[in-house]
């Protein structure tokens, strides 16, 4: 974790990300994959800063890919001026992943490399960038394996910059994503065994808009077949545990077709899901 001294630090805030320019400039012309959360808004930001229109920044347009996601990605290169472009990925007929067994990540991002490569070939962009930060280093993400099968290139963490610091970086250079709630595709809300469908990832997604329009800021809608799981920030929990509230819940996830509608008392927490795997060697 970054320490409180380190965010208050300017002079080494400004040392790392000189040292993020430094990797950039020497790439010289570089694809971003771009979903416009906090990470890779900041680092199709530093890349255009330093190469300019040499930096592309590249949106898989996929189902796992929120509509509201799109809309708030396409509004920051449009405010801030950077190339930007879509290709579409065909993860969902690919049963590898639609089996949804925990390599599911690494089949998506799998996906996403080799039509990135595909794109980079067509328009003789050698270097494909994605936000990895520092602190994703410890957790589970088996998409990180195909970045390296596909030498995708991390230059956050090249820079050493963590989460807490990428979020500071973002907030002194005026980005309006610095304090963007953290974000993965809706097929990450769907339990391992499930088997991954367009209908279901849409049902989530659904949900997940109804819940923000209430207010909520962050959160995530978990799909169990009959059943769905609300996972509510603990600073948000006093507000979702009403009786007003458990109503609003319970008439609209039954409209979306769930049986059972249930509010997780741990609240959110960034992969979930993953609590099920036995990741130990």
């Amino acid at each position: 974790m970054t320490s409180l001294v380190d965010l208050s630090n300017p002079a080494r805030l400004h040392e790392k990300q000189e040292k993020l320019f430094s990797v950039l400039r020497g790439l010289e012309r570089v694809m971003v994959a771009y979903s416009g959360g906090a990470d890779s808004a900041y680092l199709a930001w530093a890349a255009h800063q330093v190469l300019g229109g040499n930096a592309l920044a590249i949106t898989a347009d996929s189902a796992s890919l929120p509509e509201s996601h799109k809309r708030d990605a396409e509004s920051f290169v449009w405010q801030f001026g950077i190339p930007h472009d879509y290709i579409a990925t065909q993860e969902f007929d690919n049963p590898d992943y639609l089996k949804n067994d925990a390599n599911r990540c690494f089949h998506c991002k799998d996906e996403l490399f080799t039509t990135l490569e595909e794109l980079g070939r067509q328009r003789g962009i050698q270097h494909i960038i994605y936000g990895v930060n520092a602190d994703d280093l410890g957790d589970y993400r088996p998409g990180q394996n195909a970045a390296k099968l596909h030498q995708a290139k991390a230059p956050l963490v090249e820079a050493g910059l963590t989460k807490a610091e990428i979020r500071e970086l973002s907030r002194m250079a005026g980005l309006p994503t610095w304090d963007r709630p953290a974000s993965a595709c809706l097929s990450s809300r769907i339990p391992y065994g499930t088997p991954v469908t367009i209908q279901n990832v849409k049902t989530v997604e659904r949900g997940e808009e109804e819940l923000k329009a209430l207010g909520f800021r962050q959160f995530r809608v978990r799909h169990h077949g009959e059943l769905v799981r609300l996972e509510i920030a603990k600073d948000e929990m006093a507000k979702a545990l009403t009786p007003e509230m458990a109503l609003r819940f319970t008439a609209i996830f039954r409209e979306l077709g769930f049986q059972y509608v249930t509010l997780d008392l741990e609240g959110y927490r960034q992969g979930a899901m993953n609590e099920v795997l036995n990741l130990r060697k």
